[in-house]
């Protein structure tokens, strides 16, 4: 009798535990099913470098590299949003795979500390680490890492200073790749020992193809004049285009993302609004332009954005081009202040 009590002790908490684990099972791989939601930027990041929009002469040149296994130092500079980082990003992945990638490639952008210190202290700790072994696909292994510097510009003239003898010193085990917006800003050292790409701003079409992918992959409705003015506001940056059509997605909740709504995501003052400001201008009534101006300051419209676009829709105009000269001079100087303030 004890035997058989203890037979199905035994055998009850077998199934409790066999229980617990199928439950458990069953849970993991619930979670792991439920994707988590990624930013559609980061989502539809080019994976390896054909992927790279409008950019062919920095691409015809990475290739050659790549098919040699060998990098030089590289400078990428350009307006944002035009695949900068993820260029330097792809050509990683492509060079040490994904296993390695983590290994090899230290990046580092705006947010962290990039002063003389850390450039005395991380970036060279990690250039003079020497590197060795092969990819489980066989494919050739580079014999050096990658260091990314993303947004050089805001490095003090110390920390530049201070990188310029690393990346000399480094040479054999270390390739490094600056990024910035403003060329101007690196000192000449530095970009005497880098291959300089600049990036330019996508064209309007190449834009459009990669707006309408995405919004087919995603499911999203959106009318011709949307994504032909979603373009418009982005000025050439793709990167605040896509993250304006996600914003635009989760507004409208599935219906059709159209103009009006591209307006209200972008924080663009609409046109009627500009062209009320300008006739009342035209009218020589300063109470008149008074009651425009206090409706766009209630409103809450920002003083820079009204500027810009006052600026088009004068460059636009049919006005004489000392007209034109007179008033973009006296916008310039007010766009001064409203960044200062």
């Amino acid at each position: 009798m004890q035997a058989f009590l203890k037979g199905t002790s035994i055998s009850t908490k077998s199934l409790l535990t066999k229980d617990r684990g199928v439950a458990a099972t069953a849970g993991s791989s619930g979670e792991n099913k439920k994707a988590k939601p990624v930013p559609w930027v980061e989502k539809y990041r080019p994976k390896c470098v054909d992927e790279v929009a409008f950019q062919e002469e920095v691409v015809a040149v990475l290739k050659k590299s790549l098919e040699g296994a060998d990098l030089p130092n590289l400078l990428f500079y350009g307006p944002p949003g035009t695949g900068k980082t993820s260029t330097i990003l792809a050509a990683a992945r492509e060079l040490f795979g994904p296993e390695l990638f983590r290994l090899r490639v230290l990046e580092l952008n705006a947010s962290d500390e990039r002063g003389i210190q850390v450039v005395r202290e991380k970036v060279k700790n990690f250039a003079q680490l020497t590197v060795s072994g092969s990819r489980s696909d066989g494919k050739p292994c580079p014999p050096f890492k990658i260091v990314i510097l993303d947004e050089a510009d805001s490095m003090t003239s110390a920390a530049q200073a201070a990188l310029r003898r690393t990346m000399e010193k480094e040479s054999k085990t270390t390739r490094f790749c600056l990024i910035c917006n403003y060329v101007s800003r690196i000192i000449e050292p530095l970009t005497s020992r880098c291959s300089k790409f600049r990036f330019k701003p996508l064209s309007d079409k190449i834009q459009q193809q990669r707006l309408l992918d995405i919004a087919e992959k995603e499911n999203v409705k959106i009318s011709d004049e949307g994504i032909a003015y979603l373009v418009k506001v982005s000025e050439g940056d793709l990167r605040k285009a896509i993250t304006f059509l996600q914003s635009a997605t989760r507004l409208t909740g599935g219906k059709e993302i159209t103009e009006r709504v591209i307006t209200d995501i972008a924080g663009v003052i609409p046109a009627e609004k500009i062209d009320g400001v300008f006739a009342a201008c035209q009218s020589g009534s300063f109470d008149k332009l008074e009651a425009v101006v206090k409706d766009l300051i209630d409103e809450g419209h920002a003083a820079t954005q009204f500027v810009s676009q006052l600026h088009d829709v004068v460059v636009e105009n049919n006005l004489s081009d000392k007209q034109k000269s007179i008033i973009t001079e006296k916008l310039a100087v007010s766009r001064y202040f409203a960044h200062v303030n």
